[in-house]
């Protein structure tokens, strides 16, 4: 054991001069432009990476995998901010271990250690490097979670806005896509603000949105009813033809509702 823990001070001291010398190989490998920012970072993030797994050798497993698991979170979500395909982070990591085990081999070898002494090293390194791919994807994954998330926001706030035409009354166009989760901004985001814009009319306009389903008619139906409780006149314009018989097939009744076929329609309706 105390050769093992040589290789791994020999490893922490010299740890920056190891990776520079792997980077220079690892480049061979890389796909992507690496600008002179990007080559310092990983070359930081693997001295890091190299020194985890050093100071690895005279812990457990369980011990050293909790400090590898809070680096790998942090450059994971570092990576995924920088690369949008995921494969350009997992493509090069066979390559990338194999460099490792053979790189650190030799420096066991070289420090005398014994066949099994080698092994026990080749075997914590690949463990490690297993459980840092692992949480590498999680980050990446909730990374591009949490941004897709923000998207559908902005999308949502985009496509679904309150547009102001003559004195007390607006239109809510409603435009591409529409599924239960637009409408359910609209209802927890939109709805709250209409009592402070003075808008005694709202138009809810259809001509803009492909398809209906039931869940999106019964949200219509949800939507109405919350309007019509704040005192709001609810108009609904631009059902064409094939979105009413969609409508009828999910058994949501809107013969009850103000409809017409435009906008203008049905601002001239509150006019007369």
């Amino acid at each position: 054991m105390e050769e093992v823990l040589k290789v791994g001070q020999y490893l922490v001291e010299n740890a920056e001069e190891i990776i520079r010398d792997m980077t220079k190989k690892a480049l061979k490998n890389v796909e992507f432009p690496v600008t002179e920012e990007m080559l310092e970072r990983s070359i930081e993030q693997n001295m890091e990476f190299l020194v985890l797994l050093a100071e690895s050798f005279e812990e457990t497993e369980e011990a050293a995998e909790v400090e590898l698991i809070k680096w790998s979170k942090r450059v994971g979500e570092q990576q995924a901010a920088l690369f949008n395909q995921f494969s350009t982070i997992i493509k090069p990591l066979a390559k990338n271990r194999l460099m490792y085990l053979e790189y650190i081999t030799q420096i066991s070898i070289d420090h005398g250690l014994s066949t099994e002494d080698v092994v026990r090293i080749n075997n914590r390194i690949s463990y490690l490097m297993d459980v840092s791919m692992i949480e590498t994807i999680y980050a990446y994954e909730a990374y591009h979670d949490t941004l897709m998330e923000e998207r559908q926001k902005e999308i949502n706030e985009l496509s679904a806005p309150i547009v102001p035409i003559q004195q007390g009354i607006a239109v809510l166009p409603l435009i591409g896509i529409i599924n239960a989760s637009r409408f359910q901004y609209i209802i927890n985001h939109l709805v709250p603000s209409i009592p402070n814009r003075s808008i005694d009319h709202l138009i809810i306009d259809f001509s803009g949105i492909l398809t209906i389903d039931s869940e999106v008619a019964e949200q219509i139906y949800i939507l109405h009813s919350v309007l019509q409780l704040l005192g709001i006149h609810v108009m609904l314009s631009g059902i064409r033809p094939n979105l009413s018989m969609e409508v009828v097939r999910t058994g949501i009744d809107l013969t009850t509702f103000h409809t017409f076929g435009s906008v203008k329609q049905a601002v001239d309706s509150v006019k007369s």
